[in-house]
Parts: C-alpha cells; sequence; structure tokens
C-alpha cells in the first residue's frame, strides 16, 4: 500500500560539532539501518552554516509504510541531538490523514527544558513564569525560534504589546517557515486595527501551513475576515468560502468558529452585491449560533430585505 507523505520543520543543534556527529549519524543509519530506504537526502536538508538540518515542506506523492517508518525513527534519533525546532510528519491516504507524527528535541540541555518548561507554563496560565523560562531558553541559545514565538504569546497575553511583536517578528527573522509565528504577529496587528499588515501574515500563515493543520483553516478565516474590513470583497469571499464549505470534527477548535465564518462570509456577499447569497450564509450563521448577537440579527433582516426574501 501506498501513501502520500508531508514532512515539514527544522531541528538546530548549536554548534559544529553536534552537527558534524548529527550529519555522519544520519548517514551512517540511512545506509546501515535502513538500506537507504528513507524519504529524505542529507544533501537537501543539512544546512552547514546555520549548523541546521532544515525541511520548510517535503510532499512525497508516493511512498510505502516502511519508508515512512525508517524515515520518522531516524528523524526522531537525531531531533534528540538537537537544541532547538520541531518536525511535523503527516501520512495520507487518498486525502485522509492516516498518521501524523510530532518530533522534537527533549533532552536534558538547558535550552531544550527551559523551553519545554515554559510551553507547559504557558498552557497552565501561568504567563510571568512561562516568560522566564522562555527567556532562560533565548538566553542559552538565541536562535530559539520557537522560544521568541511563544514568548511573543506570553508577552501578549500580558499586554506587553512591543514586546510581543518583537519576539514575532524575531522569530520569523530566525526562522520564516513557521505558520505559528505569522498567526502570532497577524494577532498583534488586529490589535493595532492594521487589517492589511495582519492580512499579509495571515497570508503566510497560510502558505507556510498544511491544511491537515488546524492552523491553516484559522488563517483563512481570520484572512477572510481581515479582508471585508478592508472592503476587499472578493479576496474575503475566495477564503471564506473555502473555511464555510470545510467540514470540521468536533475535536477542531476552528468547528466552534464557524458560525462567526458564515456571518462574516455574508458581509462580503453582501459587499459585493449578492445579497440572496448573502442572506443564505448570514441565516446559516443564525441557525449554528445559540444566541444569535443583536448584529447578526440585524444583519440577516437587512440582507432579506436587499434579497427580497422572507425570514424563518
Amino acid at each position: 500500500m501506498l501513501f502520500k507523505i508531508i514532512l515539514s520543520g527544522h531541528l538546530e543543534f548549536g554548534t559544529d560539532r553536534t552537527f558534524e556527529l548529527v550529519m555522519n549519524m544520519f548517514q551512517q543509519r540511512a545506509e546501515t539501518y535502513y538500506k537507504n530506504d528513507i524519504l529524505l537526502k542529507p544533501v537537501d536538508i543539512f544546512i552547514a552554516e546555520q549548523n541546521m538540518l532544515d525541511v520548510p515542506r517535503l510532499i512525497v506523492p508516493t511512498a510505502t509504510e516502511k519508508s515512512w517508518r525508517n524515515t520518522v525513527h531516524l528523524l526522531d534519533t537525531i531531533s534528540q541531538y538537537a537544541i532547538a525546532g520541531n518536525i511535523g510528519a503527516w501520512k495520507l491516504d487518498n486525502g485522509s490523514l492516516v498518521e501524523h507524527a510530532f518530533l522534537e528535541p527533549k533532552g536534558d540541555k538547558t535550552a531544550v527544558q527551559s523551553y519545554l518548561r515554559g510551553r507547559e507554563l504557558l498552557i497552565l496560565g501561568q504567563q510571568t513564569e512561562a516568560r522566564d523560562a522562555l527567556s532562560a531558553a533565548i538566553e542559552k541559545f538565541t536562535r530559539h525560534a520557537l522560544a521568541y514565538e511563544r514568548r511573543g504569546y506570553v508577552n501578549y497575553k500580558l499586554g506587553n504589546i512591543n514586546d510581543a511583536l518583537y519576539d514575532f517578528t524575531k522569530s520569523i527573522d530566525i526562522y520564516p517557515h513557521s505558520p505559528e509565528a505569522y498567526m502570532g504577529r497577524a494577532i498583534v496587528r488586529l490589535h493595532q486595527k492594521n487589517h492589511a499588515a495582519a492580512a499579509a501574515d495571515l497570508d503566510m500563515a497560510i502558505k507556510t501551513s498544511i491544511p491537515h493543520q488546524p492552523i491553516h483553516w484559522r488563517a483563512r478565516r481570520m484572512k477572510g475576515e481581515c479582508h471585508v474590513e478592508l472592503n476587499e470583497f472578493a479576496k474575503a469571499e475566495f477564503e471564506l468560502k473555502l473555511v464555510t464549505n470545510k467540514t470540521f470534527t468536533e475535536g477542531d477548535s476552528n468547528a466552534a468558529w464557524q458560525p462567526r465564518a458564515y456571518y462574516n462570509y455574508g458581509r462580503a456577499l453582501f459587499g459585493s452585491g449578492k445579497f440572496k447569497e448573502a442572506f443564505q450564509a448570514a441565516d446559516k450563521a443564525r441557525h449554528l449560533t445559540q444566541e444569535p448577537s443583536a448584529d447578526l440579527l440585524q444583519f440577516v433582516h437587512t440582507a432579506a430585505e436587499k434579497a427580497g426574501v422572507s425570514k424563518n
């Protein structure tokens, strides 16, 4: 049986010595253990100038289960020598996700443990402690893009908007292929009411993610909303039509945002003069919402009048 495989991410090794060790280990194990049945070639992924393994995005249209397993196992092994970064791996069968692997360093290096602790503290809502831990990770390894990105969210939650903007931008400067950093900076831009800059960052979040990641659809929805605010209704229609046509599972955070997506899709259609379609989208939002807001109800009424239809 053959599968479609997608790989994306990077690993930072910090020093020339560790980088050389890992590169040699990769080549030796690929040849000896896995008989070169690996989906990656060392020449394509190792960057000596930055002591980094980089896979911005690799799509393998057809691969065997063995090739998938070999590649994931080898990447997991060498990830434990990294000081920062992570790699995502997706195995698909006819477009459906079969298996997902998330590989990251979990060793005893101070930068690694400080980052993992900071990330956990952020989840627990302990922002000040999280910021201290993430700052410690950055102090130990100044190219820690993920620590900058997480600290950006901490600073945003603490109301340190300029610091958050700095952190997200620094993360992007270090590694420009992470959708989370673009999403974070877009949220800051929205806080600043800079919808054009936010839309640009959300576009990059879309381009650096894949449709099997929830962030991909969150970015599309938010980008569509930005275009509505900018009166760029055709662009808004494009994004929000994709989102409203998508079926999300209960465990996907995007499912709860579908009523809002339909509402803004209706606003985009209304702005384009497509009043009947605008009413249909707004009415869908109304039916999906347990307690519709006054703004939504008013929009349903206005769209119905423009479309010449009656409301049920």
